[in-house]
């Protein structure tokens, strides 16, 4: 990726030994045990790399446990996202979501939501005044009301009537990409459609059959004269490639796609609309726009959801060379009947396979950590196929290999074959790149230089736990 533009390099401040702190798993007062460094700012590539050796950022703090020592280990997880399919409480989600927006039900009983992560102060506490914890704090009203005021102030600068542009079912894709690329939010993308051919006001009388195969048919009939391609059009939010929403031969006969679960077309009196902003938002990662990459670029979005004009919950994710990275979820609790954790994630997947169609090696999904030990948290496993990366060897082992040995103990060494090893470990620590007095130079240099003992044994440390690669291409602050 070095190739793509001078980047700036990646600056990180390393902080010796080890934190002890209160788990947010298992409440331990100081089981939870990792190490962590400050990113003064990362490229992609090497943040790519760091979560594929078990590291993880909240905010501009990195850390990564330490997993044979902390009381609830918590293994890096990705989700296979090309060969996903929904299970079925997935899909009852994704219904009871059609539901709500279509006709204002609400569903009866328990909330089958899926836990949300704990809050950064309880997972990652170490020392609070290293992490920016407005990250995680934040309003959902105060934000809405900045990104409305942000966005009115900007069509006023060009003359434009929000009201007016709210009206407008699509908006061109090169605008949302200036928009991506500037910083600042985008229009809403609607995700709502025009009914269907035929579609009558009165949702409460089903048609028959024969009704519903003539409608079928004209609507196919309709959608190939509007785009002989054979591209569907209407649901789909802006940005978001024809490609993933091609009809499939004998549909009738396969299950529904994730594409057809969350794109199905809601009638024109719909009780609800739903409306998404992605925007670049405040993060260590820099905004790189490759021009073989994914059209809004990578770094750091906030993925905003709308309902009714009013922001119910707000994702933060990462676009990094080969995966989206889940980072954190906030939501309005008025609206956990909607399970919008499972929800997002679902999502988020579905918009991982839209990124693929332009950018092929990007294509797995990381919902951070998977902990075994905590019943709470092991929902993500649910989302398959997944692989689970071994804390020794740092390989990709599929979950369900690793599930039986998990159950025996907490922490596991997923890689079977003994002789394996880290094969990005740290070989040759004279080359790892320090950045001392405005000056960068190799270590080899620097340790002729100093006169602490215990200075190598944090660089050490460091250059084993970052890998060869990451420990010449980061530059490592030291004061």
């Amino acid at each position: 990726m070095a190739s793509w533009a001078a980047l700036s390099p990646s600056i990180v401040e390393y902080f010796e030994g080890e934190d002890s702190y209160r788990c947010g798993y298992c409440k331990n007062e100081s089981g939870s045990r990792s190490n962590g460094m400050w990113a003064h700012s990362m490229t992609v590539q090497d943040y790519q790399d760091l979560i594929d050796r078990g590291w993880r950022r909240s905010g501009k703090y990195v850390y990564k446990p330490v997993m044979n020592q902390t009381c609830c280990p918590q293994y890096t997880i990705r989700c296979r996202p090309l060969q996903f399919q929904p299970s079925k409480s997935h899909k009852k989600v994704l219904k009871k979501m059609l539901k709500f927006l279509a006709k204002g039900e609400i569903s009866k009983g328990n909330c089958e939501d899926e836990p949300m992560e704990p809050t950064m102060e309880d997972t990652v506490a170490g020392d609070f005044g290293l992490i920016n914890k407005l990250d995680i704090q934040c309003d959902l009203k105060t934000l809405s009301d900045d990104v409305k005021e942000s966005f009115e102030s900007e069509e006023k600068k060009k003359g434009r009537s929000p009201k007016k542009e709210e009206s407008k079912e699509l908006i061109q894709s090169q605008h949302i990409e200036e928009k991506l690329g500037s910083g600042e939010p985008s229009h809403p993308i609607k995700v709502h459609t025009a009914p269907k051919p035929g579609k009558g006001a009165d949702l409460s009388k089903p048609p028959c059959r024969k009704a519903k195969e003539i409608r079928k048919e004209r609507k196919r009939l309709k959608l190939m004269h509007q785009n002989p391609a054979g591209e569907l059009a209407g649901f789909q939010a802006q940005g978001e490639p024809p490609s993933l929403f091609q009809p499939k031969a004998n549909k009738s006969n396969q299950p529904k796609s994730l594409e057809d679960l969350i794109f199905e077309s809601l009638p024109e009196n719909a009780s609800h609309k739903l409306e998404f902003t992605r925007f670049l938002c405040s993060s260590p990662l820099e905004a790189e726009n490759p021009p073989h990459g994914p059209d809004c670029g990578y770094g750091s979005f906030h993925q905003q959801y709308w309902l009714d004009g009013r922001i119910i919950a707000v994702g933060v994710i990462d676009i990094l060379p080969y995966c989206v990275s889940s980072v954190y979820l906030y939501y309005d609790p008025d609206y956990s009947f909607l399970s919008l954790g499972v929800y997002s994630a679902l999502r988020e997947i579905g918009f991982t396979r839209q990124l693929h169609q332009k950018t092929s090696q990007l294509s797995y999904y990381y919902m951070g950590f998977y902990i075994h030990s905590c019943p709470k948290m092991k929902y993500k496993g649910q989302y398959r196929p997944s692989d689970l990366l071994c804390p020794e060897t740092y390989v990709w082992v599929p979950i369900e290999q690793c599930l039986s040995s998990l159950e025996n103990s907490k922490y596991c060494r997923f890689n079977q074959d003994p002789e394996a090893v880290d094969e990005g470990r740290s070989k040759e620590p004279d080359r790892l790149q320090v950045f001392h007095r405005k000056a960068i130079m190799p270590y080899g240099i620097y340790k002729k230089q100093q006169k602490d003992p215990s200075e190598e044994a944090a660089v050490l440390q460091y250059a084993g736990l970052v890998g060869q690669v990451c420990s010449e291409r980061m530059l490592l602050l030291r004061n």
